[in-house]
Formats: structure tokens, C-alpha cells, sequence
């Protein structure tokens, strides 16, 4: 089975595919990204089920995303010719389908190429046994719920295989020729009537959906160092952008193993508050105000629904996470376990205080006025923040040890900071002056308990001599940006570096790869020590590490540079962002002119 790098998503607002460099689609869940997936040979190579579209003969390929889009172009290169592969999940004229429609369009360059295509519905993780239904107008394939119809034009589809050992499938083949253009989509829907598009028409609608990206993409405004790449990486934070609620997913995926022994295999198709407040913040300083404001909306909703006390992470449509299910099948590269549902949905993190604040506080200093619930509801989560800070929690990293852990009293710090300058402003009512004097405290109890002379770091959690990169995120916040700081970014490189790279906490690297946010957030906090000449050559060291789209997974192989973990994972493009940003906002321009 291919690598992890080897795949570039697209998507609609609503659900992700994958695609490998050899043609083929190895994840989909359809319509919507946390339904379960009909297509996911990248955990079930037997029954998981594909989109293959390839050659006949041996090739090469190439591939980029068509520029300023999330539309993605393949070339195949045979001996016998080329030909170019435009893959889009498409958009209609007034935004998202109302049904999802992946379209593949096939246009011959050179020479004739014999393409082949193969269609086969998987088992939706052994829920589903898919079949095909022969209606008036065609061939439907249905599993459970979710329906299907493939059509085209020049596309040399075969009589359908319904009776297939491991289930029906779709066939087809053609050559191509200069100039030729041959079209495959498919469209699907869940519980709801299905449409069956004109192929012509959904050709048309490739186009329309890269003028959709381009205008989307003009709109998005930065300028400084590393444009492209801040740019793919905000295309990539789109594409987990749940369109009807305007939740943010934390990755496209679930199961993906962070190491070869498995067991650290997690369903990130949910919405963390930690991630929604990066991306809030990153999505604030580009002028992007609709996706700030739905994002924010829906969080706030959401945890009115659900509170008082705040969750973790959310269901993309502001449901509660379900507990984990495992799912009888191999797992990718045959590493299990394969689950649904996510088993931290009702740990006690205090980070998430400073985040919901943070967002909340980004918000009004953009020029925005919360409503009086708000308000209210951030006045008595300051409250609480007061009365739970001195209580052990599981950390960032949703361990099952609960203790004091250094980010997290940080992360209690930030949310009364934030506070404090909320009230001051008006923003929401409540008492800054008890805000700030627990602030204080919070500060006072951190340098007595979670500072080591020996290590001359800041520590993983009190009384212990184990780092924790996690600290890091509190340079930017304001924390600390002097020499106890720095002194601590040094011994987080000596003791869990590897390379530009970085392990999360002391003793993990037998356990699982580098983090690829941790190091982004090494270069973001060497920039705010005033490092700046490390934090830049941190950063394109970084960069590079990116697969051959620009897209970042959760972690990677510092021996290799292989990527593990869910991908396109928002935590890794959203720390790149933030640290970018942080750079521009600090270093001096002359010493950014040639980035």
C-alpha cells in the first residue's frame, strides 16, 4: 500500500477524497466526511473499495493542484504517450451541491495512452454490502443509505460486475489521442433521492469549480514570505471547513496509524476547540470574515447546547463525540485497530479555556461585537476558569494520566488574560479585577512548580524533570517570550530534536513520529525569543518537509521523511500559518525579502 505522502485531498465543503499518485481514490466518505466511508482501501486494501483511474501501461506521473485551487491535475506519462488527469469534487453555481460529485475528466496530450478505470464500492467498514440497482435510467449502486450513480462520456464503460466475489464493480476503457477529452463522475447522496447529472454539464462544472477556488482564493489576503506555500496551506484548511455548520474537522481521516505498532490510531473527523481557535486567529489576520464568523457561531451554539462544562471536541453538525467503535478490518498497511468516534470526547482539558477565549477575544479585536449570551456565558467560563485551574487534567495531549501539566495552567493563564482584556473593553461583563489576581497566581504557581533549574526548561507537568514541546505555544500568547523561554526551546532541542523536526513529550519517540506542528511551533517561538535568523532557517528546512502538493500529515519520519499519522491533518498547516505570521509580525522586512 502507498505512503501517506503519496496522496493530495480535494473536497466540497462537505466530505475529502484522497488521491494517490497512481490514479487512484483510496478515501471517501460520502456525501459528508464523517459518514462512513464507501470508498476506503486506504484501511481495507481487500473489501475497503477504490476509484482507480491509471494507464495501462507503465508510466510516471506528475501532478499539481491547478494554482489558487483545490483541483487537482495528474499527468501520466507512457512510453506511448501523455495524458492529463483534472480531478474536482465539484461546486454549483451558488456554492456546495446539494449532492456530492466527484468528476474526473481525462484529456489526451500526446501520443495514444489506454486508460483503464475500475469502480468498486467497498463495505463501509463492514457495514454495508453494497449492490447495484438497474433503475429506468441506469445502473445505481447502493449501500445502505448512501446511493450512487457513475456516468461519462467517451469512457468505454463495460457491462457492470454485480456478482463479484468482493462485490460489484464498475469497468471501463478507452485510448486517448491529442486533443481527446473522455469525462468519469460519480454522484452520490445519503437517505435522499438521487441525481443523475449530465456528464456534459458536470464537465462544464470542473470549470466553474476552479473559478469558484480562484475567486475564493483572491479574496484570501496575505503578502509576506512563503506565499505559495501559506496559500496552499489555507486551501488545505478550507477543505476541513464543514460548510453546512462551519465546524472545522481536525483532519480528513481516521485510523491513520502514528506508528508501525499501531494502537495510536484516532478518528480526527471531529471539530476540536483548540483548532477551531488557531484557525480562527490565522483566518481573522487574512480577512477572511465569513468562515470566522460561522466557525465562531457554530462553536458557540454548540457549547451553549451542550454546557455549562466545555468538551474537547465536537461532531462536525454540534453533536457530542461518540464513543470509539472499532471496526473488523486490517488497517492501513494491516496496522489496526480502524475506529470510529474518538475515546477523549469527555476528558477534562483546562487548555480549552484559553482557547474558546482566545477565539472569542480575536473576534472583537477584529472590529466585531459579541451578543449579551456570549458574553455572559465567557464572563462565567472566566469564573470557572478560577475555581478549576488548580486541578490536575489530562493535558493537551488527552493523556489518561491526569496531573498538574505546565501547558495547561498556561492555557488557564491565557484565558484570563484574555479575559481581563474583554472586560476592560466592555466586550462582556464580570469581574476583571478577581480575573486578574488569579492570573497572577496561576503565573506565581507555574515558576515555583513547573520550572527546573537542572533542565533550565520549563517541565512537562509539575515536579517532573520531562520536557513537553506544547509549552511552546505560550511564547506567542505572551506568556513568557524572555531567556526561561529560550532556554527551553533549547533543551526541547537537544532532548526530543531530530533535525528540524520535533518528538511532543519526553520517552514518546518509541512510541510514535515527530510532530509536525511541534516543530513549526519551535520556529514561531524562536522568532518571538528574538531568534530570528534560527526560526527562518527552521522554517525552510520545514517546508521542504511538506509531500510533493504541499500538504502536511500529522507527524513524519525523521529517518525517512515518510508521513504518519491523519491527513491533511489542520494542526500542521495551521501552526505553519500561525508561525509564518508570527515572523512577519516580528522579524524585520529586509531580512525576509528572499522568502
Amino acid at each position: 500500500m502507498t505512503g501517506i505522502e503519496t496522496y493530495a485531498p480535494i473536497g466540497d465543503g462537505r466530505t475529502v477524497a484522497l488521491i494517490g499518485l497512481d490514479g487512484s481514490v483510496d478515501w471517501l466518505p460520502l456525501p459528508e466526511l464523517t459518514n462512513t466511508p464507501i470508498f476506503a482501501r486506504l484501511l481495507d486494501r481487500d473489501t475497503g473499495g477504490c476509484l482507480e483511474l491509471a494507464p495501462v501501461e507503465q508510466f510516471e506521473t506528475t501532478r499539481r493542484y491547478v494554482p489558487d485551487t483545490n483541483v487537482l491535475e495528474t499527468t501520466f506519462t507512457t512510453a506511448a504517450g501523455s495524458v492529463r488527469v483534472t480531478d474536482a469534487m465539484v461546486s454549483g453555481v451558488a456554492g456546495r451541491m446539494p449532492w456530492a460529485e466527484l468528476a474526473r475528466r481525462i484529456d489526451g496530450l500526446d501520443g495514444e495512452v489506454e486508460m483503464a478505470w475500475r469502480i468498486h464500492p467497498g463495505t463501509s467498514l463492514t457495514t454495508a454490502a453494497p449492490w447495484v440497482e438497474r433503475t429506468q435510467h441506469g445502473d445505481v449502486v447502493r449501500s445502505g443509505k448512501t446511493a450512487f450513480v457513475v456516468v461519462g462520456f467517451d469512457h468505454g464503460p463495460d457491462e457492470p460486475d454485480p456478482d463479484g466475489t468482493r462485490g460489484p464493480r464498475l469497468t471501463g476503457s478507452f485510448t486517448t489521442q491529442p486533443g481527446s477529452r473522455h469525462l468519469i463522475a460519480l454522484a452520490a447522496t445519503h437517505d435522499e433521492p438521487l441525481h443523475l447529472p449530465d456528464p456534459h454539464k458536470v464537465d462544464i462544472g470542473i470549470d466553474r469549480t476552479i473559478d469558484n477556488w480562484r475567486h475564493w482564493s483572491e479574496v484570501f489576503s496575505y503578502e509576506g514570505p512563503w506565499a505559495e506555500r501559506i496559500q496552499r496551506s489555507a486551501l488545505a484548511l478550507k477543505l476541513l471547513i464543514f460548510s453546512p455548520t462551519g465546524a472545522i474537522a481536525a483532519a480528513a481521516t481516521t485510523s491513520l496509524p502514528e506508528n508501525p505498532e499501531g494502537g495510536k490510531n484516532w478518528d480526527y473527523r471531529f471539530a476540536w476547540v483548540r483548532d477551531l481557535a488557531y484557525t480562527a486567529h490565522a483566518l481573522v489576520r487574512f480577512g477572511l470574515r465569513e468562515e470566522t464568523h460561522a466557525a465562531l457561531s457554530w462553536m458557540l451554539r454548540t457549547i451553549r447546547e451542550h454546557g455549562p462544562e466545555l468538551h474537547v471536541m465536537y461532531t462536525l453538525d454540534g453533536g457530542l463525540v461518540p464513543d470509539a467503535r472499532e471496526h473488523p478490518v486490517p488497517g492501513w498497511r494491516g496496522i489496526p485497530p480502524v475506529v470510529t468516534g474518538n475515546p477523549a470526547r469527555q476528558q477534562l482539558q483546562l487548555g480549552v479555556y484559553g482557547d474558546l477565549m482566545a477565539i472569542c477575544r480575536t473576534y472583537v479585536d477584529a472590529g466585531n461585537v459579541l451578543d449579551i449570551g456570549t458574553g455572559r456565558m465567557l464572563a462565567g467560563l472566566a469564573d470557572r476558569t478560577c475555581d478549576l485551574w488548580r486541578n490536575p487534567d489530562s493535558g493537551m495531549w488527552e493523556l489518561p494520566e491526569q496531573r498538574h501539566y505546565t501547558s495547561s495552567k498556561m492555557g488557564c493563564w491565557k484565558a484570563l488574560d484574555d479575559a481581563v482584556a474583554l472586560a476592560e473593553s466592555g466586550a462582556i461583563p464580570g469581574s476583571a479585577e478577581r480575573w486578574k489576581a488569579e492570573r497572577e497566581r496561576i503565573r506565581l504557581w507555574i515558576d515555583e512548580n513547573c520550572w527546573s533549574d537542572e533542565r533550565a526548561a520549563y517541565v512537562f507537568y509539575a515536579g517532573s524533570d520531562e520536557l513537553d514541546a506544547s509549552v511552546l505555544l505560550h511564547a506567542p500568547t505572551g506568556f513568557d517570550r524572555g531567556e526561561r523561554m529560550s532556554s527551553t526551546i533549547d533543551a526541547l532541542t537537544a532532548l526530543l530534536g531530530a533535525g528540524p523536526l520535533l518528538y511532543r513529550y519526553s520517552g514518546v519517540d518509541r512510541e510514535e513520529k515527530t510532530f509536525v506542528a511541534c516543530a513549526f511551533w519551535r520556529a514561531e517561538a524562536l522568532a518571538c525569543v528574538g531568534r530570528h535568523d534560527e526560526a527562518l532557517e527552521l522554517v525552510d528546512q520545514l517546508v521542504a518537509s511538506a509531500n510533493d502538493v504541499g500538504i502536511y500529515a500529522e507527524m513524519i519520519d525523521a529517518e525517512d521523511g515518510t508521513a504518519w499519522g491523519n491527513t491533511p491533518q489542520a494542526l500542521s498547516h495551521l501552526a505553519f500559518i500561525a508561525t509564518v505570521l508570527t515572523i512577519r509580525d516580528v522579524v524585520p522586512e529586509e531580512a525576509l525579502r528572499d522568502r
